[in-house]
Formats: structure tokens, sequence, C-alpha cells
């Protein structure tokens, strides 16, 4: 029994360091030939989030995602697409999180309207606080309390 564990355990991590074994892409750590759609890749770059590291750029990173995704982007802008095309399909085949420049859709606008509503609440309540202790002074405490 204890054989049959091993060997499915070795069999499953095969392909995982396959992976990392493999080559990187051409354009991963190639620069492309004009300098201007280097720039407009490196740009790009440096606004999409790599998914496997700490929320790096894939222009930082080291992962074999990374260069999978710098030699797309690399592709797609030296075959003529601009940079918000590759950022959509990026954005279509990853998710959101790819991207720094999060988009207010009907799934997301919550995130951005409760750190305001508690900003309201906080300020709301901070108003009534100060307003409270600003009113009655320490003679007119002691007062009710005689009462």
């Amino acid at each position: 029994m204890r054989g049959w564990v091993t060997l499915l355990a070795a069999s499953l991590a095969v392909p995982v360091a396959a992976q990392d074994a493999l080559p990187p892409a051409p354009y991963a750590y190639t620069q492309l030939d004009d300098p201007a759609q280097e720039a407009k890749a490196v740009e790009l770059m440096e606004t999409l989030r790599c998914l496997k590291c700490q929320s790096q750029s894939i222009a930082d990173s080291d992962a074999p995602m990374a260069g999978d995704m710098r030699h797309q982007v690399r592709t797609r802008i030296a075959a003529g697409q601009e940079p918000e095309q590759i950022r959509q399909w990026l954005i279509d085949r990853y998710g959101d999180y790819v991207s720094y420049d999060p988009r207010i859709t009907s799934s997301t606008w919550p995130l951005f309207v409760i750190p305001l509503i508690l900003l309201l609440i906080a300020g709301v309540l901070l108003a009534r606080r100060v307003g409270r202790k600003s009113t009655g002074g320490p003679e007119e405490i002691f007062e009710e309390a005689d009462s």
C-alpha cells in the first residue's frame, strides 16, 4: 500500500517539475527591437500583476508565469495591438486581479462604496461626540450629577 501512495505522489509531481524545466518564452527576457514598442510594452507590464508573486508586477517578477505574460505582451505589441486591447485580453483570461487598475463593475462596486460609507459613518459619530462635549462644560456636568 505504501508503495502505491509513493508512486501516486511521484506521478503527480512530474508535471509540476516539468513546467519549471521548460525554457522561458522567447520574449520573456528579450526586449523588442523597436524602442517605442518596447516602451509601450514595459509601461503596460508595470501595470499588470503577477498571479504567482506577492503583488509584484510582471515586469519585476522572475516567475515563469510572469515571463510568459511578458512574452504575450511583447508579441502582441509587436503585432500592432494597442496596450488596452492586450490588458482586456489578459483580464478576460485571468480575471480582474491581473490589473493594478481596477474597474468598477456590477460585482466590484461594493469595494469602492463601502469604504466611503464607513468614512461617512465615522465622520457623523465623531461630529456627534465632539458636538456633545463642546456644548456642556464641566460645571454643567457636576450640576447634573448633583440633581
